[in-house]
């Protein structure tokens, strides 16, 4: 199995992707820190990796508070011994607004925890790993890291901002033993795409080819070989698993 006897933290793990990515690294081998806002769906998920025969647990954080990637990492080195890798996934979106509509509040909020979020779980793995000779780090970006997205103004500068973090990562530690990748999924359905009102839902749906969102296994399918050693010679990729969205 390809995570056997390797740890591994994964933000937003408590849902959609991340729930997804955790089940799928425990289901080979891999130990897993389910870290989540929500208690009892982080717990939910590590009750479901031990019942198929895997090893987790939950840290409740909020990857936007200062000092909580810290704990993430310190939680997984002290009760397992060591840290492999991390997937940053946790975020959120925002209203359907047009720029002018937005709020500073709506702002704040998805920069707060889809780019901050991202950068204090870099700053702490990338620390750590400096100090064990590695590690592999994968971002959850977006298509609309790449491209403008209708309505998605501050989701569209937040995933940019994801993606430009990704590269200037890669580039600075590659030297050091430490991969880091982004994820760049096109439409999924999470249940924060499933939050989205009725039309807003349908006219993303539109944009995607074939009229399907992905199912987050199949984001999280990619994440695992990112995270893996089949992609030990990839760092600074944002891959697009998007159904050919981008070819639009």
């Amino acid at each position: 199995m390809r995570f056997s006897d390797k740890v591994y933290v994964i933000t937003g793990a408590g849902s959609g992707i991340g729930e997804a990515a955790a089940k799928k690294v425990a289901s080979e081998g891999g130990t897993v820190v389910v870290a989540d806002m929500d208690d009892s769906a982080g717990a939910r998920v590590v009750s479901e990796i031990e019942a198929a025969g895997g090893t987790a647990s939950f840290v409740h954080i909020d990857v936007s508070a200062e000092g909580d990637a810290d704990r993430l990492v310190r939680h997984a080195v002290d009760t397992y011994g060591r840290l492999d890798g991390a997937i940053n996934n946790a975020g959120v979106g925002q209203p359907v607004k047009k720029i002018h509509e937005m709020t500073t509040a709506d702002w704040d909020r998805v920069h707060s925890v889809d780019l901050r979020g991202v950068f204090f779980g870099l700053r702490a793995q990338i620390a750590h790993f400096l100090t064990v000779g590695g590690g592999v780090i994968v971002n959850t970006a977006s298509g609309a890291g790449l491209k403008a997205a209708p309505g998605q103004g501050g989701y569209v500068a937040a995933k940019h901002g994801v993606v430009g973090l990704t590269k200037q990562a890669a580039i600075e530690y590659v030297t050091d033993g430490i991969r880091v990748t982004a994820v760049a999924p096109g439409l999924v359905a999470t249940p924060q795409f499933r939050s989205y009102p009725q039309d807003a839902q349908e006219m993303y749906a539109q944009l995607q080819p074939g009229g399907r969102p992905a199912e987050p296994e199949e984001i999280a399918n990619v994440m695992a070989f990112l995270l893996s050693d089949d992609a030990s010679f990839m760092s600074g990729e944002i891959v697009l698993v998007d159904a050919a969205q981008s070819q639009k």
